[in-house]
């Protein structure tokens, strides 16, 4: 199948670090078989129980310089100073190939960025936490973060959390199951429409 025989369509689900994202996300690759995730590229450091190709595409600052130039990603962002993150164009060539519809899990201003570049063709939904305080708990709880990187990461949800109105949809995730079910009637709506 050529590349631009297929072109599905794109869920782009976003949230502050700790709203429940890659739970959600995780849920609609369970239960929706026409989706495939694409795994982005980044240069932060590979964390414990982390697979390269699996959650990330781990490359250095070099390396996805080289990305960058070469036009290799449809979009990328600096989330934080000197770590990159970006949709590798291949990713979404490989999921077409599959003619299977994309999902994405990924930061707020690569999620609008996304969104403006293919428009209609994709769905773009923000978990919110119920609070900035339950936020915090979360990401506190999660322990996978040194304390200088929670810091930056409280300071940096606090700027996510006013992107909120420039997304398709927003669902609170106070209650995990009501998300994921909420989530998930939406996305089967967007695919077949």
């Amino acid at each position: 199948m050529s590349k631009e025989s297929f072109k599905g369509k794109l869920i782009i689900i976003t949230a502050p670090s700790g709203a429940g994202k890659t739970t959600i996300v995780r849920h609609l690759k369970e239960v929706i078989p026409e989706l495939a995730f694409s795994v982005s590229a980044t240069t932060r450091l590979i964390r414990k129980n982390e697979i390269e190709g699996r959650d990330y595409f781990f490359k250095t600052n070099d390396e996805f310089s080289e990305l960058i130039k070469n036009g290799d990603l449809v979009e990328w962002q600096e989330v934080y100073e000197n770590q990159f993150y970006g949709t590798l164009r291949s990713e979404i060539y490989r999921i077409w190939e599959e003619s299977k519809h994309i999902l994405f899990d990924i930061d707020v201003k690569g999620a609008t960025n996304l969104k403006n570049k293919f428009n209609d063709k994709a769905l773009s939904i923000f978990i919110k936490p119920p609070s900035l305080t339950v936020l915090m708990e979360r990401l506190i709880n999660r322990r996978s973060e040194t304390p200088d990187d929670l810091r930056r990461r409280i300071k940096k949800m606090k700027e996510e959390l006013s992107y909120e109105s420039e997304f398709d949809i927003s669902i609170v995730n106070d209650d995990l199951e009501v998300a994921l079910q909420h989530t998930e009637k939406i996305v089967r709506q967007f695919l077949v429409n």
